[in-house]
């Protein structure tokens, strides 16, 4: 949805979630927290204050003395009503984040709950400017913001993106281990697109994602779901959320399979999310986190376009013989927030995680086992004030990721080729990889003249990466280092044109530094007739990918539309793609390195109509359309070629039909034009559209829920994901793998309290 569009109603809605019969008179200091960013209001409008509506006025807005109210001086715009409804909890992240002079959105689980919740794909639909593509039911999504880790495919730690639960970064050095993005359990999530994340610390170009999970103050004391449908898919979840006293819980157990719509796609989890809070008092609360999740992926490698097309239920080959598997034997992730409000106009924010990662990847002739254990640490501080009769608010806060322990170990495992003969399990290569980023940003927004904001940001990130080949052991092996200090500012604006049209503009740097095992696969190859032949024997050197990103945009509402349009353009530099340098082109192969200079631009349009209403139903359409123009500027080798594996234009819309009597329906289409699957330009994938049917039914005032969705009506082959080769000289390459089929799913829903 787009941001609230008066900021006199996001200040009204921002001081609780109840209504209150009465007008009330803020201080300078509530003022200004309500223009504050997303991460101070958040903070400031914590779990406690969604259940506890009055005494979280009586903080946000305490009555003055007769004696003070007279003499004080009255700020412009103090006076407000305050609406007489109760506000969701994504209804307040909403308004939090009206502060950002950029684009982001809100998704409400509610909604999403509402159908088939397989993968994080199903919740993050209707986003402009994401582009997210689930394969063969795996968690391991084509995740892409504003062309972010084009490079990256299916089963791999994320690129580009922050990702984070309730704020807490998921994002390592190594990127992000995808495994615990389990969609049931959550109250909302932030998508916060390019330098719209910098309050979190988010300085990639693709921005940053942050789930919310749901804690005791808002979920049902038990809770049960079951889904099924096509495919061989079940889950299940079981729940539980309460508050006692001045603590709350809430947990959360998820199981599921799927057996596939493609062959060797078969797919099964189980995870667990849990988390407790505390409240001391009024001024400090902390929360603790506990997720844990295995999976086991079947991988049925890539076909070409025609094999899609004419039978998209196929394996490639050998991976159907090999019986290929990624396994996530056990991810762990341990966390904290811990938050201490100083006084009326100042808090901080303390936040602290440790994940443990391990990995086993069966795909091919020799497996890949991985072990990861990272912490990070997040501190910020916010302060609000009036200077000079202008509100002014205040953040700095600083973020840390480090890799403690990270390292791969190659295995043999089909013996065939040159590893004939040699022992099931011997160990062919060990490679280690180490990392920390760390970052310290500053931001104010500051209101120039009435309704007129203006945002100045800089951070400092200063990175290091490392890998080596200590076995078998060659000078190309040793451990390879390297590091970087860099500036990244930001400014921007917001300007409220009339309480129902906003405009907001800005300019940002952004960087990526490569994931610490990019490092090795940039690196020398081993050659001759030895076993590890055609893998890497040392790491070499990439370069962080910067950028600066023009945006300017709009959101508003009139004549039963609400919209939101965002058009940026970013100057890329060093970009983070296939590359061939002489020594990958000895072996046939390109590797993943740092691009010429390219270009990435695009529009993000989301438009919500209300067709028509009549006692207490709506029927209304909603649609969400992204144009991407990514190229290379003058490369030597592909001059001006668009950059393959995102589409060009992609649309979602859905007309919805929400009746009193708790009937709901929707019927959507998804639109893609084609892709590039080669970075010459001589092949693609086509362009496709598939539709989509959802019917339910909630029963009124109580937390039960059916539904039934049926996906990909007329069984239409496409291909849902392309990972682009580097040349393909007008041959079919096989990058792409198959979006699902005809497919009918069911669900149930009870909650009781």
């Amino acid at each position: 949805m787009p941001r609230s569009f008066s900021r006199r109603l996001a200040l009204s809605r921002r001081v609780g979630p109840f209504s209150q019969s009465a007008r009330l008179l803020l201080g300078p200091s509530a003022l200004a927290l309500m223009q504050a960013g997303p991460l101070a209001a958040s903070a400031w409008a914590d779990d406690a204050a969604v259940r506890r509506p009055a005494e979280h006025v009586a903080h946000a807005a305490p009555a003055p003395k007769k004696s003070s109210a007279v003499a004080a001086p009255r700020v412009k715009g103090e006076d407000i009503v305050v609406a007489t409804h109760r506000l969701s909890p994504a209804d307040l992240a909403r308004a939090q984040l009206d502060s950002l002079p950029g684009a982001a959105t809100v998704i409400d689980a509610k909604q999403v709950l509402r159908g088939r919740n397989l993968t994080n794909a199903d919740a993050l639909a209707f986003q402009p400017g994401v582009f997210a593509q689930s394969s063969g039911g795996g968690d391991g999504l084509r995740l892409s913001i504003r062309g972010s880790g084009i490079q990256v495919g299916t089963n791999y730690f994320r690129s580009g993106i922050l990702m984070m639960f309730d704020g807490l970064p998921v994002t390592t050095p190594a990127g992000t281990p995808y495994e615990l993005f389990e969609p049931l359990g959550l109250r909302y999530t932030e998508v916060l697109r390019g330098a719209n994340a910098f309050d979190y610390g988010g300085l990639q170009l693709g921005g940053g994602i942050n789930y919310v999970t749901q804690t005791g103050y808002d979920a049902q004391t038990y809770q049960a779901r079951v889904e099924a449908g096509s495919f061989g898919y079940t889950k299940e979840q079981l729940s539980s959320g309460k508050v006692i006293g001045k603590a709350d819980y809430y947990i959360s157990v998820t199981n599921s399979y799927r057996g596939g719509y493609q062959t060797e796609t078969q797919a099964n989890s189980f995870g667990v999310n849990a988390n407790f809070g505390y409240r001391f008092n009024d001024r400090v609360s902390t929360r603790f986190f506990f997720r844990y999740r295995q999976t086991r992926n079947g991988y049925p490698g890539f076909l070409t376009r025609d094999q899609i097309l004419t039978n998209p239920k196929q394996a490639q080959s050998p991976y159907r013989a090999w019986h290929s598997v990624r396994i996530q034997p056990g991810t762990k992730f341990y966390g904290n927030t811990t938050s201490i409000r100083i006084d009326d106009q100042s808090k901080l924010d303390l936040g602290f995680d440790y994940q443990d990662a391990p990995i086993d990847i069966q795909n091919t002739s020799f497996s890949q086992i991985w072990g990861y254990k990272t912490v990070a640490a997040t501190l910020n501080y916010t302060r609000h004030d009036v200077l000079a009769g202008h509100k002014s608010d205040t953040q700095f806060g600083f973020m840390d990721t480090s890799d403690l322990e990270a390292w791969q170990t190659n295995r043999v495992r089909v013996q065939t080729g040159h590893l004939a003969g040699l022992p099931m399990g011997q160990i062919l290569r060990h490679v280690t990889y180490g990392g920390t980023e760390n970052y310290f940003h500053l931001r104010n927004n500051t209101e120039l003249f009435h309704d007129f904001w203006l945002t100045t940001a800089a951070a400092v990130a200063f990175i290091q990466k490392s890998s080596g080949v200590p076995y078998p052991y060659t000078a190309a092996g040793a451990n390879f280092k390297q590091s970087s200090v860099d500036f990244v500012p930001r400014g921007g604006f917001r300007y409220v044109i009339s309480p129902h049209v906003e405009l907001y503009g800005n300019v940002s740097r952004s960087i990526q530094p490569p994931n610490d095992w990019n490092l090795n696969y940039a690196g020398p190859y081993f050659t001759g007739n030895i076993p590890q032949s055609g893998m890497n024997s040392g790491a070499g050197r990439l370069r962080n990918q910067t950028a600066t990103t023009y945006e300017i945009g709009t959101t508003g509402q009139a004549w039963r539309n609400k919209w939101s349009l965002t058009y940026y353009y970013s100057n890329v530099r060093n970009e983070l793609l296939s590359v061939m340098t002489p020594q990958s082109q000895a072996v046939g192969a390109s590797i993943y390195g740092n691009a010429s200079p390219t270009t990435h631009q695009g529009v993000e349009a989301s438009l919500e109509t209300t067709l028509y209403e009549w006692a207490g139903n709506r029927l209304s359409l909603r649609q969400a359309y992204t144009w991407q123009n990514f190229r290379f500027r003058h490369d030597a080798v592909f001059g001006s070629n668009r950059l393959p594996g995102i589409p060009e234009h992609f649309y979602q819309g859905e007309i919805h039909l929400d009746t009193k009597a708790g009937f709901y329906a929707g019927f959507n289409a998804q639109v893609s034009s084609k892709v590039g699957a080669a970075y010459d330009e001589t092949y693609f994938a086509p362009s496709y559209h598939i539709y989509n049917l959802n019917v339910g039914y909630e029963w009124p005032g109580k937390h039960r829920q059916v539904f039934l969705s049926v996906n990909n009506l007329a069984n239409t082959h496409y291909a849902a994901i392309v990972v682009p080769g580097y040349i393909a000289a007008g041959k079919q390459l096989a990058v792409m793998q198959p979006g699902d089929g005809l497919g009918v799913f069911a669900g149930v829903s009870l909650g009781f309290n």
